[in-house]
């Protein structure tokens, strides 16, 4: 079974999808999918259907929605009616006690095929191979084909993945681009750079990182104008003021010698990470 969920969900198996349209069926089969291999509880699988007023019938609602899943996947097999292909089905979406897991029989996953290039790309970070972090991580977050879940309708659990998963997604990217910039490809970097500080406005380290890409491609008037957005924007939204560590990228774009400092701001410094919309 092939999993992506980091986009619109889609789930095959055999090649065939078996991902339902009915919007319930459909958050059944989110909710395992980022689980796969794991055991998802009834009572996670009720919640994220019916939140915390879930009807008397829940448990067989939810049975049948597991039904129709398997159904899916039976087809997908192509034996409709076979009983082999019946009994296949239920070795992939398996019942356990207390709830039920889905099993990919050795197919993919996109969201555990980013965090594992991520990975890479964080050890060769630490390692020093800054080409090396940066390919593994450019490979990472070409997976995302859009926002997760991005055609589910999403309860309590699956917003809890979606969030996860922006975070290690952020993560990675923040990541990648201090890579970037470490190779100095700041210029190359400059119109992305661009659309990110719009989207995550008060991010931190985003910012850093766009002022260093504009101080190096001499551009430092505008890199000292993004830190006074910045600065507004944090003071008018959340009442803060920047951290020290961007203040001194400011300081150090203001000062006439070679730029000291290093790509990013330092991890361990506290990021913003309020979206636009």
């Amino acid at each position: 079974m092939d999993i992506g969920v980091l986009g619109a969900l889609s789930v095959t198996e055999n090649g065939a999808s078996v991902t339902p349209t009915a919007p319930k069926p459909r958050q059944v089969l989110a909710l395992l999918a980022v689980r796969a291999g794991q055991v998802v509880p009834v009572s996670a699988l009720t919640e994220e259907l019916w939140g915390d007023r879930p009807p008397r019938s829940a448990r067989t609602t939810l049975q049948t929605y597991v039904l129709q899943l398997r159904e899916l996947i039976t087809a997908a097999l192509g034996q409709e009616s076979g009983q082999d292909a019946r009994a296949v089905a239920k070795d992939v979406l398996v019942t356990e006690p207390g709830g039920y897991l889905l099993n990919t029989l050795g197919g993919t996953s996109d969201a555990a095929e980013f965090e594992r290039l991520a990975g890479l790309g964080y050890r060769a970070m630490d390692a020093g191979d800054h080409a090396d972090a940066a390919r593994r991580l450019h490979e990472a977050l070409a997976l995302w084909r859009g926002p997760a879940f991005a055609d589910v309708r999403c309860g309590v659990q699956l917003q809890t993945e979606a969030r996860r998963l922006e975070e290690i997604r952020l993560c990675a990217l923040d990541r990648r681009i201090d890579a970037d910039l470490r190779l100095g490809r700041h210029r190359e970097l400059l119109g992305e750079m661009s659309v990110l500080v719009s989207h995550y406005r008060t991010h931190e380290s985003l910012h850093g990182q766009f002022m260093l890409a504009l101080h190096r491609s001499g551009r430092r008037s505008e890199a000292l104008q993004v830190y006074q957005r910045l600065r507004t924007t944090l003071s008018k939204e959340l009442g803060l003021e920047p951290s020290a560590a961007l203040r001194r990228i400011q300081r150090s774009i203001l000062m006439p010698a070679p730029d000291p400092i290093r790509p990013g701001v330092e991890r361990g410094d506290t990021q913003h990470l309020t979206r636009v919309g």
